[in-house]
């Protein structure tokens, strides 16, 4: 194991060093959380899978295959297909926005009136996305280092909380490409093929397994049907996701660097159930699901290749984990304390935008370690907030994207009432039921519709600044006003050096 361990050093001080790098670059508020709007599409699409793509994804994508088959690739084949949603119809509006939260766009979009609640519930969601992100180190340095769950947890997460808060977005940026990399190398391009050959071939794993686990609903239709519901929409509104988009630098780069990322992440998600099916086959008696993927990395590869393979595994966590890091503190920031700060008395003159930032990510960082170590049931925790983020915020921000009609009033009322439904409905059912979610979307739809229509149309002066924000195209300047630089300069109240 020398070998393998050896492999892990090097990749983590890697990470560490690409953040003393992305500390260099993040001299603006915009650079260190959207990189500037500045990524290509080969970084671009290359952050975007990273992002998606997490432990869940990994591990857990490779266990629903060992105990579902084929059908276990719904989970991260829905995450796939959400992402490909958002990057085909809406990506090049989000981009034209120049903001830098989804409560932003809410504010732009209704004229303030449903920012505030928005940005409480998106912080809760980007909260709890990072804790289950770090909690999943646990996993990961117990097969490679036999160490405590708690001293796994602050290794991993220190790691990652030191090269956000020294670089943000670009630091993020450039690990994630190294991520994507080591993903594919490790999950696609090796392990794959070896659990194949290792099983016997196809031919010998239909031949000795039930046949449910080659049928494309094996999984069942009612769990596909909720997995859209969840993870399908939840690409489409999740901070960790738009602020993504925020760093492409032009429409046609959201658009088709994105689509990119969902196709891999198509075949991503084939790939684990395959990995899953084959270990099935050959350790049939797992105590549980999620030891798949560790049992088959390291009884199956050689010396290297295995520390490679783990090493894939634990970027997919950092890379989530990172992802959902600089969105927590990025709303913290911007969305909940600069509103609170802004009703405190005058304190003088303007503050450090990146050390603020910075100093939110640390102090995130320090909260989602402290919550990741006392937090056991990880998974209806992230569930409670899926529900809430998809039940209480879908309907009022694409409703703001698609229908000129939606008012402040009708965003507010949906936020509500979805949330209050999901979280009613799980009191009652239970957090991981499907009845929160499904009968949530539609309340919050109706109440957004009957109010929006029985309130005052939204000011035509708050529309049309929403149109000249949305309707010239992302790296160029609006119609009638300044390029994009100045538009930056003003939001971060003025040029820098």
């Amino acid at each position: 194991m020398a070998v393998d361990y050896a492999v892990i050093a090097a990749y983590l001080a890697g990470m560490l060093a690409m953040g003393w790098w992305g500390m260099r670059r993040a001299r603006s508020k915009s650079e260190f959380l959207v990189a500037g709007r500045r990524l290509g599409p080969a970084m671009y699409s290359g952050t975007m899978a990273a992002i998606v793509l997490g432990g869940a994804s990994t591990i857990g994508g490779v266990g629903l295959g060992y105990q579902h088959g084929l059908s276990g690739a719904w989970m991260v084949f829905t995450i796939g297909l959400g992402l490909l949603a958002l990057s085909v119809f809406f990506s090049a509006r989000i981009a034209r926005l120049k903001v830098y939260t989804v409560s932003e766009m809410l504010d732009l979009r209704y004229g303030g009136s449903a920012g505030v609640i928005s940005g409480i519930v998106m912080w809760a969601y980007t909260l709890m996305l990072a804790v289950t992100s770090t909690i999943a180190y646990a996993t990961i340095f117990d097969v490679l280092f036999d160490l405590d769950r708690t001293v796994s947890i602050v290794l991993g997460g220190v790691i990652v909380v030191a090269y956000s808060t020294l670089g943000g977005m670009w630091s993020i940026t450039l690990t994630d490409m190294v991520q994507f990399v080591v993903k594919t190398i490790g999950v696609l391009l090796l392990l794959l093929p070896v659990a194949v050959v290792k099983a016997g071939g196809f031919a010998e794993m239909k031949a000795r397994l039930p046949h449910e686990y080659f049928a494309p609903l094996g999984i069942g239709g009612q769990t596909v049907f909720t997995y859209v519901l969840i993870y399908t929409f939840g690409m489409l509104i999740g901070q960790d996701i738009w602020q993504r988009v925020f760093t492409a630098r032009s429409d046609r780069v959201a658009r088709l660097g994105g689509t990119a990322a969902g196709t891999y992440c198509l075949l991503y998600a084939l790939a684990g159930a395959v990995i899953g099916t084959a270990a099935k086959v050959l350790y049939p008696e797992l105590g549980s699901p999620d030891d798949a993927f560790a049992t088959i990395v390291t009884d199956a590869l050689p010396v290297g290749v295995r520390g490679l393979v783990l090493a894939a595994a634990l970027s997919a966590v950092m890379s989530t984990s990172s992802g959902a890091l600089i969105a927590c503190a990025t709303v913290a920031n911007n969305d909940i304390w600069a509103r609170l700060r802004r009703a405190l008395p005058d304190r003088g003159p303007g503050h450090d935008e990146v050390r603020g930032n910075r100093a939110f990510i640390l102090i995130m960082g320090v909260a989602v370690i402290g919550a990741a170590i006392v937090l056991n049931d990880v998974v209806q925790a992230l569930t409670v907030a899926y529900n809430l983020l998809v039940g209480g915020l879908l309907v009022p921000i694409l409703g703001g994207l698609v229908w000129r009609r939606g008012t402040g009033t009708g965003a507010l009322a949906a936020i509500v009432t979805g949330g209050g439904t999901v979280v009613g409905l799980m009191a009652a059912f239970g957090a991981l039921a499907n009845e929160p979610i499904a009968y949530g979307l539609p309340a919050s739809l109706g109440v957004y519709v009957a109010v929006s229509l029985a309130t005052k149309p939204t000011d035509a002066a708050i529309l049309a600044k929403w149109r000249e924000r949305v309707g010239h195209p992302a790296g160029g300047p609006p119609s009638g006003g300044a390029p994009q630089q100045s538009m930056e300069n003003a939001a971060e109240g003025g040029p820098r050096s």
